[in-house]
């Protein structure tokens, strides 16, 4: 693998980790709803997950959808059917003092699993072992789970410190309603860019 391109990789690696998209969007109601320390348990297994299912994509699951493309097309069915229920979940979710006591953010698994299941992760794994591990060796497709892995936690941190300062605006349950539908509602809108790829 030719070293010279990592200044490439990392710069692609950060800006398709820090714009808007599934993760973010839960991030910021996650850290407005719940508080930023609460929330380290999701950004740990959206880093740990995305990591390992880039090098997994890259270590031989393209090769499954480049032989069955149908595969690729019944997970973008899956995954969309399960953002949507995520979008409605967040939409009415309730306020945390009459949220019920199990109410509680994604835990590191179930943030590793979901990464799985987004199609923005789909997207930005398969996109980035196309374009910076083309020859699919495992020492280039480590690199490329590598560099993600490194700009993931600084990029992801920006949307739950964010949903930690609009927290205390959002005390007033009318603008928390509203708050959480329009996350549900950007969270829909994220899934557009991915699902024309």
């Amino acid at each position: 693998m030719n070293l010279a391109i990592l200044p490439a990789l990392t710069a692609f690696a950060f800006v398709s980790t820090v714009t808007p998209g599934p993760n973010n969007m839960m991030l910021m109601a996650s850290g407005a709803n719940f508080g930023f320390r609460r929330t380290l348990p999701h950004m740990m297994g959206i880093l740990v997950g995305f990591t390992v299912m880039i090098f997994l994509v890259g270590a031989g699951l393209m090769q499954v959808f480049d032989a069955v493309p149908v595969l690729y097309t019944l997970l973008k069915i899956a995954s969309v059917a399960y953002m949507l229920w995520l979008a409605w979940k967040i939409a009415h979710a309730a306020p945390p003092e009459a949220a019920p006591a199990e109410a509680r953010p994604l835990t590191f698994l179930q943030a590793a699993a979901f990464q799985w299941v987004n199609p923005k992760a789909w997207a930005m794994g398969l996109s980035a072992i196309t374009l910076y591990a083309p020859d699919r060796s495992l020492l280039a497709v480590a690199v490329v789970a590598l560099a993600f892995a490194a700009v993931c936690l600084p990029a992801i941190s920006i949307w739950a410190w964010l949903g930690t300062v609009v927290r205390r605006w959002l005390a007033d349950r009318r603008r928390l309603r509203v708050f959480n539908v329009t996350m549900a509602l950007l969270l829909v809108a994220s899934l557009v860019p991915a699902l024309v790829m």
